[in-house]
Parts: C-alpha cells; structure tokens; sequence
C-alpha cells in the first residue's frame, strides 16, 4: 500500500512537471493565444452581411487604365431592368485602407445598385486584381488617380450620364476619394463611412497619441529598411490587423480582427499569402506622412459632402474633423450604438437610406 502510494505520488510530479513545461512552452511560443483564435467565434449580429449577394443586379468583372497605365480591377454592378438607352447617375465605391473590394466595397456597391444606380467598386492599385508592384504598396497620390481613373471608366459608358457621377469611400478610402475630388470636379458628390484620415492616422496616431519623437524612429526605421531591399533582401511589411488575439489585445486589435481575420470578413486575392493580407510595406507606408487629405477641402464646395460616422467609432474624429473644414453644402451624420468596423457589413446598422437621398438629390438631373 505504500509502495503504490509512493508511485502515486511520482507519477502526479511528473504529471505536473510535464503540464508547467506545456504551459511554459506555449507561453513562449503563442500556442495559447493560438488555440483561442481557432474556437474564436466571429460577431456576425446587426445582420453582418459582408459576403452579400444581391438578385436585385447584374455584375460584371471590368479593369481600365489609370493615367500611369495601371490596370484598375472592379466589379460592376447594374441594376435588373436598367434602361441602357437613357443615362444614370453612377457612384464608385472605394474599399477600406489594407483591404480589397470584396470586402464591404462590394456590399455597399450592391446595396446602392439595388436602389437604382450604377455602382463600381474598384480595388485600389496594388491591392487585390489590381497591377502594381511590389504588392501592398502605399501610394496615396495613385490611390487618388485611380478614382479618376474610375470616373473615365464610368462616364465613357453609354448607359452613364458623365455629369451625375458620385463617389463614396470606406475607411482609409474616405481620404482618398477627398483628395481626388480636390482636383477632380468631375465627382459630383462625396461621401465617406467610417472614414480615416490616413495621413493624420499615420503622423499623430489616434487622437494625437504618437510624438514626434516616436514619428521619427518609424521613419528612421522604413529609411534602413530601404537599403535591405535595395540589396535585394526580403521585404517588411507594417500594421494592418494582427493574425492573433490574446490577453493584451486592445478593443481596436479585437474589432479589426473580428472583421480580417475570421469568416465574417476574411478574404485572400488570387496570389496572395493570408500571412500578408492587410499589410502595407514598411518602406512605402511613410508616405503617408506626407498625405494631407483636408488640406484645401474646402475649395470642394460647392459640391456636397456627406461623412458618415459611428457614435463610438474609434476614428470619429476624422470625419468631426473633415466636417469641420469642409465648407457647405456639408453634413456630419453619426449611426447610434456603431462603431468603426460595424459600418463595414452590419446592414442593421448602415444608414443606406441615408446614402440613398444623399446621391439621389445630389446626383439628380439639372
């Protein structure tokens, strides 16, 4: 009886032992935070529908040229029993920074195809069927070309009224289709969800929480980086959404990730790694810092702007700060109860008929 008591007890110390070195070695290596993300069950309430296919238009697979001869791939949307002999008002859709047009910019374009325009989302230049090397590039100045690009695509159509055309940014899209309509007139009225002001987000950070100081070591760092890649080594690849969720993460971590990383939002381009999605180069996100999308605003007027924002969005300061330089005709609207990334799919919560009168006074004919 003591003999089995003694081996008792030394086979629960090795169980013991063999359970610390367990957890030691997934501490170490993520395993756990690993392990969470597999059960991580994605937010899909307020009707996420990011994936939605509408039987209400027809779609259509397009690229064109912008002015660099960059192929700019999008979807385009046409409503069921459209007249092609007469001319419709058109809105191009532009997806969030880091993402691709199947992601929210296809629902949004479907959604606004549905209530009778022409719609096209465009993946922006070196993001998803879009040409542009290296992959993932940021070049805020194309990204605005592109949306000109967009308007001669649309108003070259015989189905399109070139004068009724509207343009409507999604996140980091939001500051981009502002500083093409800047220099565009063509774009007729201009609208933004969830908007970031890219360079400002970049410079300062979020509600001016990054230094100067801390601005600096970042340029420091993409300036080294330069001389890697120049030599012919491997590219590095900054921010976008973590690929893993664990005690530390913060509540923005967690929403993005709820979005890119799970089956709610999550999608790999043709010849894309997963590892990769959602992630700017390093060397070329800098230029950010010199992308100044409200500067001028005000010479938009007097075409309308509508900025669209949620009550506790963590990047609603940019569309307070868009509305508050813009000149009139402008129009702030906050979506009670939302947040960031809920405008990104939750159709419960996207104001589309907003959207809708929005482009449908505006994109009238005169």
């Amino acid at each position: 009886m003591k003999k089995k008591s003694i081996i008792m007890r030394v086979l629960t110390m090795i169980a013991m032992g063999l359970l610390l070195s367990v957890t030691i070695v997934a501490a170490k290596t993520d395993v756990g935070a690993a392990s969470k993300t597999v059960a991580y069950t994605p937010d899909m309430s307020n009707g996420a529908d990011n994936f939605y296919k509408s039987n209400k238009v027809n779609m259509k697979k397009v690229s064109f040229e912008n002015q660099y001869k960059m192929k700019v791939a999008g979807n385009l949307f046409i409503p069921k029993g459209l007249k092609k002999k007469t001319k419709n008002p058109a809105i191009i859709v532009g997806h969030p920074m880091g993402a691709v047009k199947e992601q929210s910019a296809n629902l949004y374009a479907q959604k606004m195809a549905e209530k009778g325009f022409v719609t096209l989302s465009l993946d922006l230049s070196f993001w998803g069927e879009s040409e542009g090397q290296p992959r993932n590039a940021v070049s805020p100045d194309i990204y605005a070309e592109d949306f000109s690009a967009a308007v001669d695509f649309l108003g070259t159509r015989p189905f399109v009224d070139r004068n009724r055309i509207g343009v409507l940014g999604i996140c980091g899209s939001g500051s981009f289709a502002i500083s093409a309509a800047k220099i565009d007139p063509r774009m007729k009225a201009i609208a933004t969800v969830s908007m970031y002001d890219m360079g400002a987000a970049n410079r300062n950070g979020l509600k001016h929480s990054q230094t100067v100081e801390q601005r600096k070591k970042i340029l420091e760092e993409a300036a080294e980086q330069r001389y890697v890649e120049f030599t012919g080594g491997k590219t590095k690849y900054t921010s976008g959404t973590v690929h893993e969720l664990n005690k530390n993460s913060t509540e923005i971590e967690r929403e993005f990730y709820d979005f890119y990383r799970t089956p709610r939002g999550e999608y790999t381009p043709k010849g894309q790694l997963p590892a990769l999605t959602t992630h700017p180069t390093l060397t070329s996100n800098v230029k950010f810092m010199n992308f100044y999308p409200f500067e001028d605003i005000e010479t938009i007027s007097p075409r309308p702007m509508l900025f669209i924002a949620g009550e506790n969005a963590h990047s609603k300061e940019f569309s307070e700060e868009a509305y508050r330089l813009a000149s009139e005709p402008k129009e702030l609207y906050i979506v009670p109860g939302a947040g960031h990334v809920d405008l990104y799919d939750r159709v419960n919560l996207i104001p589309f008929d907003k959207l809708e009168s929005f482009f449908k006074e505006n994109l009238k004919k005169k």
